[in-house]
């Protein structure tokens, strides 16, 4: 077959466990190839279908996301190494990133940034990227997720400006240490624990930054009555949330003396809030 008849065939395949069945296998046929996808697309009748691709394609009719397979993911203006240590970043993520920039648009771009949870690194990195004379902290539990957070942000030029530290915010103390910060991100376990999750999430993803107890609040709990400890007078703290948990995590944010506004994403869906105090 040539590329091209392979990709319409791979697309009829995938369309039994993707939702973007043609761009998966795009995307894979890309990899396989060693060439970036729009090249791959205007040379598609020139080209030989590679061996691995057939790998890469059974790896995903097996449920496993197209991220893990080419071990890497686009997030805002970057792209990620990422691995099943770290959560695949998405585009709905990028509305934190939206946020903070609307809010800083008319006050002093933010010295300091913490990114709660940082995985891959992506929410921390995407910040540096566009504040580019701020510094960042991030923290997690997961060492490996650490290490490819490191390696990413070595790669993208950002080792000087950002410190990687292994923390829970589950531990006493844990924060004793880090000062204040002017914008704080955190994309948290927020799934419930008997969500009907698609089998590439479940299956794949790492479940200890899925999960948050029965009603997905656990991390939300610990973490927003510890803002004010955090934040600079005038910062933000902007949270990650899951569908339809806005009225509890606004209500929690106004219980603990924040004022809280939603975000939402490209598909109308409040998918962040934001924290900030009702003075600033």
């Amino acid at each position: 077959m040539s590329v091209s008849q392979q990709l319409v065939a791979a697309t009829h395949k995938l369309g039994a466990v993707s939702e973007t069945p043609r761009l998966d296998a795009e995307l894979l046929m890309a990899h396989a190839l060693g060439i970036s996808r729009n090249d791959m697309l205007l040379r598609a009748r020139d080209l030989d279908v590679p061996a691995s691709f057939v790998v890469f394609l059974e790896r995903r009719l097996a449920h496993e996301p197209v991220a893990y397979i080419r071990g890497y993911q686009e997030f805002w203006d970057i792209t990620l190494a990422v691995t099943p240590d770290t959560l695949i970043p998405r585009g709905d993520s990028e509305t934190l990133i939206e946020a903070a920039i609307a809010y800083f648009s008319d006050k002093l771009p933010p010295a300091r940034v913490l990114d709660l949870g940082t995985g891959s690194g992506a929410l921390l990195l995407a910040a540096l990227s566009v504040f580019q004379t701020a510094e960042g902290v991030a923290i997690d539990t997961s060492e490996r997720a650490l290490t490819v957070a490191k390696g990413n942000s070595e790669r993208l030029g950002f080792g000087e400006r950002a410190n990687f530290l292994h923390r829970s915010w589950r531990d006493d103390e844990w924060a004793a240490d880090l000062g204040r910060f002017d914008l704080i991100l955190c994309n948290p376990p927020y799934v419930e624990l008997d969500a009907d999750l698609a089998p590439q999430v479940r299956d794949h993803e790492p479940a200890s930054a899925l999960f948050a107890g029965v009603d997905g609040m656990d991390e939300y709990n610990i973490l927003i009555p510890q803002m004010s400890e955090l934040l600079s007078p005038a910062g933000i703290a902007i949270f990650e949330i899951g569908k339809g948990q806005d009225e509890a995590v606004t209500r929690l944010a106004q219980q603990n003396g924040f004022a809280a506004e939603p975000h939402r994403d490209l598909a109308g869906i409040v998918r962040a809030i934001s924290l900030v105090n009702p003075a600033s």
